[in-house]
């Protein structure tokens, strides 16, 4: 039988909040619909995200970049101050990624996505560094110095990639250097990095590029997913596999952190800008129960390497396929377009539920930890499916899970009293969104009153509670069912009722 055992007064120390850093957005006027911005106030108040990074702020649909008759440059920052004004609101910060080309500013007419990002390098380096310039100051004189000091400003997306930007390598660089000498020319302490690159990509040659030529660089980026080929899936038509290597996600951070602790920058920190199980937009693991186990699996052998990990995306309203046609279709987000939360929302929620001090534990599958007296307890069972079919079509079976050994859960080292117990769970049928769809028989699009239905099926609430009696040893057990990829979270709060309090 697998068991858990705790003491209250072991410490490992703080916890590591990386998994709550950041999380993603497709594009930045997607962010401004009041359906999304909606989603996002929930997704921070429940998930404890800080930080936001989306594409295509200086799209052209963000009316940013025009020009006079006389070819004189036009700036308009009604838009982005709407979106940021939204953002800080929520109690978010910009992790900004300053792309992609406004079309008067670019050198080619190479683009990609539904809504036409161009990707291609600035026809004129000088007016791009006036935008950036011009923009950082006007953000600096709208929220204060301060406050623009405790974002991050990443320099454009996936360069390393034909499809997002159109240059080579030393191109990027040198759009890196005009770009970053731009922001800190506003003030020499915001924080600038990159290469945002696909498949961990670039690291290396990003730091000596920096350190060789005397260019700022405050972090470093990157993105991964744990599928078995390529980098991007624009019109999600391919058949991807999850990686044969389970571990694939976690060796890839560990590797990047590697070469930065064996760079001449070996202080930067790493920002992990994207991450899921797949980088299209149309898999349907992102709607599976098993993304849950799969998140915390991933997320406990990374902990420790880097400085972030973002979710791509919180929601669903995501247009680079196009406008989706159904409310599930594998789209990248914690919530689907009608603000339904996916197992993968209530993951986070439950991540967000830990103490501040981390319990020291055994068990390779759980985290410990406490606060104000009472402890949280998250475990769960991940291994890698087996597939006979690619993802889009595995991740819409109904994929039973079989029961396994009861989890024996030993807590020790409590002070005598009473405690409340709750118990919180994700897994097949339970906080399992697509189950309850599915399951429901609908075959189109939900009324508002199923919309309501559904929501409430998938709250999040505990499935059991109970009061626990601990006597002078401190010590409390008892035994769970388990079954694959389940999740659970244990919470023990002190009563309020106890002659102790």
């Amino acid at each position: 039988m697998r068991e858990i055992r705790l003491d209250y007064r072991r410490e490992k120390g703080a916890l590591d909040p990386f998994f709550r850093s950041c999380v993603g957005a497709g594009r930045a006027a997607e962010v401004l619909r009041k359906p999304s911005l909606d989603q996002l106030c929930e997704v921070r108040r429940e998930c404890g995200f800080t930080y936001l990074r989306f594409h295509g702020l200086l799209h052209d649909e963000m009316a940013v970049y025009n020009e006079t008759p006389d070819g004189s440059p036009l700036y308009n920052w009604q838009y982005i101050d709407m979106l940021y004004d939204e953002i800080l609101a929520c109690g978010m910060k910009p992790f900004v990624e300053l792309s992609f080309m406004p079309q008067k500013l670019a050198s080619g007419s190479q683009t990609l996505f539904w809504w036409n990002a161009n990707v291609t390098p600035p026809r004129d380096y000088k007016r791009w560094e006036d935008l950036i310039r011009t923009l950082v100051t006007h953000w600096t004189m709208r929220y204060g110095c301060d406050e623009v000091k405790s974002w991050r400003f990443e320099v454009w997306n996936e360069p390393n990639h034909p499809s997002f930007f159109s240059g080579t390598q030393e191109d990027y660089f040198r759009l890196y250097d005009v770009t970053a000498l731009a922001v800190k020319s506003v003030c020499g302490e915001y924080q600038v990095g990159g290469p945002a690159s696909a498949g961990s990509a670039w690291i290396p040659e990003m730091i000596r590029h920096c350190h060789e030529n005397q260019v700022p660089l405050d972090f470093v980026s990157t993105h991964t997913y744990s599928v078995q080929s390529g980098h991007f899936d624009e019109t999600g038509d391919m058949e991807l596999f999850f990686h044969h290597d389970v571990d694939l996600v976690s060796k890839d951070t560990q590797m990047v952190a590697e070469q930065v602790r064996q760079s001449p920058m070996p202080w930067l920190p790493v920002h992990y800008t994207e991450w899921s199980s797949s980088y299209s937009a149309r898999d349907a693991s992102h709607d599976s129960y098993i993304e849950a186990s799969f998140l915390l699996y991933q997320l406990k052998r990374i902990q420790g390497s880097v400085a972030s990990m973002s979710y791509w995306t919180f929601s669903d309203i995501f247009e680079e396929t196009g406008v989706p046609l159904t409310p599930f279709h594998g789209g990248f987000g914690l919530m689907n377009l009608q603000g339904l939360p996916k197992p993968s929302f209530h993951v986070y929620r439950l991540l967000n539920r830990l103490g501040p001090i981390e319990l020291a534990c055994c068990d390779s599958d759980s985290i410990a930890c406490k606060k104000e007296g009472g402890v949280q307890l998250l475990w769960w069972e991940y291994h890698l499916p087996e597939q006979d079919v690619c993802n889009k079509v595995f991740f819409t079976r109904d994929l039973l899970p079989h029961a396994l050994e009861p989890v024996r859960v030993q807590v020790c080292g409590l002070l005598p009293g009473r405690y409340e117990l709750r118990l919180y769970q994700v897994g097949y049928g339970v906080n399992d969104i697509y189950y309850e769809y599915t399951h429901a028989g609908y075959t189109d699009l939900p009324t508002r009153e199923e919309t309501a239905e559904l929501k409430r099926r998938v709250s999040g609430a505990p499935v059991w509670t109970a009061f626990a009696e601990v006597g002078t040893d401190g010590c409390w057990e008892r035994e769970f069912p388990m079954r694959e990829y389940d999740c659970f979270l244990l919470e023990f709060v002190p009563s309020k009722e106890s002659n102790r309090f």
